[in-house]
């Protein structure tokens, strides 16, 4: 341990190399002298970003939502995320009377701001080390115990540092996370507020322009944010929705910079990343990229089936356009992924590493080769004994329990069986509030539809699962059966495809339900699959992720290693900059409103690329107002290398004084694989320019209210 920790102590001090490289945990950060991030450009100190003892940047960052960032823009409390991390929250709120998704939606007073049930953030009040402490307890512990009993032990020592922090941070949630894979520990504080007020947010129309055909692609000219409100109680506290909340008071939160930015300009991301595979073995990644194939066929098929209906029918496609969405994100990631995996020889550089990693090891000491020697056996022997689980669960996952009707029916059967297991239980109160339960599903639910993706979903699944694997429904062979016929005859017979005929069911023809059957005939071999899986990462697999890791550790010692992202706040920083794809091709740094015409035009008739005509005057108008750069055009995104993965999504882009330039929002098509392996020359952060949404609130949304509520900075350097 105290080898690791030196470690990490030395990688701290060399990352200047590799500015550009790293989601770096906030304490590290304030270790550093600040050299390092100095030389890059930053006039701020490390203090300034993180001060566990004060206000610094880290107070004005968020979670956003449970998979995103957002910022603090004002002392009232408003935040600011990308518009796809707002999306769903929107399309809740809207209806077909009321569509703020497809419209967009300005509050021109805070009494007008709506309530999103459901909708959190949350604000990172501590980071401490703990491994250490709890390092000399196991140490202390282990003379006396052994095996499960210690791991017991220890699991009740960590218990206790959680309870105690609590008592010191009331209203505050803590855990203990783990980093390079359980080799280091923080104990974690954070507190979450519960009651969020939509603000504004552009028409989808802007704020997914382009689609998934720009999705992950650049030059972009997506307007992608939303605004929200955290309120609290007169106190300052979380609190349940009240119409006597207030906005919540903020002494931190971003000044905003309209002053553009410049190739080699530094930039800085914080947020809360959420996974990266950085730490995975040859044998992890290749299996990865078998399941992500067939997540990317599965969601083909049903993508394929829902677009044509969204496209048909306005009031299908606000009931689709967030499912569509959540689903078309990860399928293009994937195809992405896949294709840098095969351009930049992933698999093969990590088997390099690998053996690499081989050689030093076999030349270290007798108890080293004893402690790392079989770490990356062991892991790809465990790979390959879940490999057939692996594939039979995710097929299960993306094809038959991604049909909708089957979600219904589980909603209602699951809380209905928790419900009446509770002992003195009334059951038709269960089963009438179980039923209540599904009121969220039928808001957005249209069963033709979903009869058609059951069949071709089912289709899929017996096409791709082996025979024994086939689906055990009462009275059918799924082998020979046609399947047409049999999704037929399910949504006619079942009360699960609209509330009406559910309203008036029973509990024993719920239980006869065809849909009940089919929902048995998935979840069972999918909980079957899913308990193998589990089992085959069992102890020794942790040991030896965590073996394999700490080696890496050691044998890179002195150079930079930062964690595998975890949805912890982390800080990435690097300079404002151009890439080239390929031969003779470059791309410059930043993208303008010209763009979006281009666009229109030539993809005339796709809904992606349908502009407000609002828009499309205002440009072609060039009334930009304050928002124009230097150069006389609407900048609407730029580029930096910072190093972000998804849960970035939303993250600020500061400048060397910490004021907010812009919003990531994505990454870019040829370094698909950076969530396993960075590439310098090739990954970029698409960030959306400060001055795009800005213009989009004045003179699109007119809501010259938010804009008063804001600190501008930068004015006097634009020329």
């Amino acid at each position: 341990m105290k080898k690791i920790l030196a470690t990490i102590a030395a990688l701290v001090m060399t990352v200047s190399a590799f500015a550009d490289e790293g989601m770096w945990l906030l304490p590290l950060i304030q270790k550093m002298n600040g050299k390092a991030m100095k030389e890059a450009g930053l006039k701020l100190s490390p203090k300034d970003i993180y001060n566990i003892n004060g206000s610094s940047l880290k107070d004005a960052i968020v979670q956003f939502g449970g998979g995103c960032t957002g910022e603090v823009i004002s002392g009232q409390g408003l935040v600011v995320t990308n518009h796809h991390c707002g999306y769903s929250a929107i399309q809740r709120l809207s209806s077909d009377e009321h569509n703020y998704l497809m419209d967009g939606f300005w509050a021109r007073t805070m009494k007008e701001e709506i309530p999103a049930p459901g909708l959190s953030v949350t604000f990172l009040v501590s980071m401490q080390d703990v491994t250490k402490d709890l390092a000399k307890i196991e140490k202390k512990l282990s003379k006396k115990n052994f095996g499960k009993q210690l791991e017991e032990l220890m699991e009740k020592e960590q218990e206790k540092i959680i309870e105690n922090a609590k008592k010191d941070n009331p209203d505050c949630e803590v855990e203990i996370q783990d980093f390079y894979n359980g080799n280091v520990l923080y104990l974690m504080v954070y507190k979450t507020y519960r009651d969020v007020r939509f603000v504004g947010a552009p028409p989808a129309s802007m704020g997914k322009f382009g689609g998934e055909t720009d999705n992950w692609v650049w030059p972009r000219h997506t307007c992608d944010f939303s605004m929200f409100r955290i309120y609290a109680d007169a106190q300052g506290n979380p609190a349940a929705y009240s119409e006597t909340n207030v906005p919540l008071r903020c002494e931190s939160f971003l000044k905003i910079s309209v002053a553009g930015v410049k190739e080699n300009d530094y930039a800085m991301v914080m947020g809360y990343p959420g996974s990266t595979q950085r730490y995975q073995t040859a044998a992890q990644l290749e299996q990865m990229i078998r399941t992500n194939r067939i997540r990317i066929d599965a969601r083909t098929i049903r993508q394929d089936i829902m677009w044509e209906a969204m496209c048909a029918d306005p009031s299908v496609n606000l009931k689709y356009a967030n499912k569509y969405a959540s689903s078309a994100n990860g399928w293009k990631k994937w195809q992405g992924e896949e294709l840098a995996f095969e351009n930049l020889d992933i698999i093969g550089r990590e088997k390099q590493k690998e053996a690499g990693l081989t050689n030093w090891i076999r030349s270290q000491k007798p108890e080293k080769i004893a402690e790392y020697g079989r770490a990356i056996q062991d892991i790809e022997a465990a790979v390959e004994k879940r490999k057939d689980a692996t594939r039979a669960m995710t097929l299960l996952t993306e094809a038959p329990a991604n049909i909708e009707l089957i979600s219904i029916c589980g909603t209602v059967t699951n809380s209905y069986g928790r419900a009446i297991a509770t002992p003195g239980a009334d059951s038709t109160a269960a089963l009438e509030n179980a039923k209540k339960a599904t009121a969220r599903l039928f808001k957005d639910y249209v069963a033709d539809l979903d009869r058609k993706e059951a069949s071709a979903l089912l289709k899929f699944y017996r096409d791709n699962a082996k025979p024994e694997d086939f689906l055990q429904i009462p009275g059918r062979d799924f082998a020979t059966m046609d399947i047409d016929a049999y999704v037929e005859d399910l949504y006619r017979r079942s009360v699960f495809t609209s509330p009406e005929k559910l309203a008036g069911a029973d509990a024993p023809t719920i239980l006869t339900d065809p849909a009940y059957n089919l929902f048995v005939a998935v979840m069972t071999p999918l909980m079957k699959y899913y308990t193998e899986v589990r089992a085959n990462q069992d102890e020794n697999f942790t040991k030896a992720r965590k073996s394999f890791t700490k080696a890496l550790m050691e044998w890179k010692d002195g150079e930079p290693m930062y964690p595998d992202a975890n949805f912890t706040m982390r800080l990435t920083y690097g300079n404002v900059l151009p890439y080239s794809p390929k031969d003779a091709v470059l791309y410059k740094y930043y993208s303008t409103d010209k763009g979006i015409l281009e666009k229109a035009k030539e993809y005339d008739g796709n809904p992606e690329f349908i502009i407000p005509e609002k828009l499309r005057s205002t440009l072609l108008k060039k009334d930009y107002g304050q928002w124009a750069d230097a150069d006389g055009s609407l900048h609407t995104c730029f580029l930096t290398n910072n190093d972000i993965t998804g849960g970035n999504s939303g993250s600020p882009v500061l400048n060397a004084k910490g004021e907010l330039i812009g919003l990531a929002f994505d990454g870019n098509w040829e370094s698909m694989s950076s969530d396993v392996m960075f590439e310098p020359d090739l990954q970029r952060c698409i960030c959306v320019d400060i001055r795009y949404v800005l213009f989009t609130v004045e003179k699109i949304g007119g809501a010259a209210n938010i804009i008063s509520e804001l600190t501008l900075v930068g004015n006097d350097k634009r020329k």
